[in-house]
């Protein structure tokens, strides 16, 4: 079993979906003994936002593609590469302003590539994977919130990893977040309360 994570925050150790993703691993690999962990940190990968030299060259069939338009590439291909080798994908984030930080859309942008994740009939090719979301948000957005339909982040990745053929989809959803950063909750209390979503997240990829 290969699991990928992606992490978002530039938080540290003072990162709630950070702490979120230690739980998730620890029982992870309670789990899958002897299971490959790839570790993607947004914060030190040094992604690029999408530019008009990259456009050309994804735009250019790879026979025909100069060596400037496969530097231009490079990462992209590597992170595409990461997610295809992966059985489960991980996906932990803070939501800012109802939505993935920039850091994360960019990694999307990367990611979504015709001909490798995504058909040129526009049909997902990453088949057969499973996706968890860590998410950590201030506003809580689950079933009977009065603020549900400002749940964005979580809507769009579920649309995007749909888009390349990940329907199998679990969130643990770290409403209130912000509590622990005006100190009415402790870290651990916090994650207390999300521990038997963790467990059920890190499990269940053993019968995806």
């Amino acid at each position: 079993m290969n699991l990928l994570v992606v992490e978002t925050s530039p938080r540290g150790a003072q990162s709630v979906s950070r702490q979120i993703t230690q739980r998730f691993l620890t029982a992870w690999r309670t789990a899958h003994p002897g299971g490959r962990i790839v570790h993607r940190d947004l914060v030190e990968t040094g992604l690029s936002f999408v530019t008009a030299p990259w456009l050309q060259a994804y735009f250019t069939p790879p026979a025909d593609h100069s060596q400037p338009m496969k530097d231009e590439l490079h990462l992209s291909d590597a992170l595409v590469a990461e997610l295809l080798a992966a059985d489960h994908l991980v996906i932990s984030t803070p939501v800012y302003n109802y939505n993935v930080p920039a850091s994360l859309k960019a990694w999307v942008d990367h990611i979504v590539r015709k001909g490798a994740t995504l058909g040129f009939d526009g049909r997902g090719l990453v088949q057969g994977k499973k996706a968890t979301l860590l998410m950590a948000s201030g506003g809580v957005y689950t079933e009977g919130s009065p603020i549900r339909d400002r749940d964005i982040a979580t809507q769009y990745l579920r649309l995007i990893l749909g888009v390349i053929g990940i329907e199998d989809v679990t969130v643990v959803a770290g409403g209130g977040a912000k509590s622990v950063d005006l100190r009415e909750k402790t870290m651990d209390g916090f994650l207390d309360a999300l521990q038997v979503q963790i467990d059920h997240a890190a499990s269940a990829s053993a019968h995806a």
